[in-house]
């Protein structure tokens, strides 16, 4: 279940709050009762280093090899991720 961050518009406070996607965004402080914002947070998840953007999934240009085997044939191509999967 996400956590979301709420700032009160009345006392400055913030807190959070564990929410399913599909509840209502709350509008009370805990605090004060003053109405409150859903924040925009950083999420914790990020992806770094070298791994599935650059193997193939990121939209860009592919290997020469990949683009003529897309041609009808049915062996695959032996460069692209895909195929060490198969």
């Amino acid at each position: 279940m996400p956590i979301y961050e709420y700032k009160c518009e009345k006392c400055g406070g913030t807190f959070d709050a564990m929410q399913k996607f599909s509840d209502a965004p709350l509008t009370e402080c805990r605090t004060c009762g003053g109405p409150v914002q859903k924040l925009i947070s950083q999420t914790s998840f990020s992806l770094k280093g070298n791994g599935w953007y650059q193997q193939g999934y990121s939209g860009g240009t592919q290997p020469a090899a990949c683009a003529q085997s897309q041609g009808g044939g049915s062996e695959g191509c032996a460069g692209c991720p895909k195929a060490a999967n198969e």
